[in-house]
């Protein structure tokens, strides 16, 4: 029991900071540095990890949920 506990933290922890990084990436794509000041670079950044950790953590959390909801489809034909 607390084993599987274990086992579903660690799977969120990886989720959420793959999909992080992934967010981040695609947003570095988008070029938002045009939107930005010239000289704010250290602003950007952190807008940047803001809008990736928002963006990661919702999409990880869907998957996360899609999973469990997934493994719980057993449960309807028992």
């Amino acid at each position: 029991m607390l084993q599987s506990l274990g086992i579903d933290a660690l799977i969120g922890m990886f989720s959420h900071i793959l999909f992080i990084i992934l967010t981040w990436r695609a947003l570095q794509g988008l070029r938002l540095e045009n939107l930005i000041r010239k000289g704010s670079v250290v602003e950007a950044r952190i807008i940047y990890l803001f809008i990736s950790i928002a963006i990661g953590s919702s999409v990880s959390e869907f998957f996360l949920d899609f999973l469990k909801w997934s493994q719980q489809l057993t449960y309807l034909f028992s």
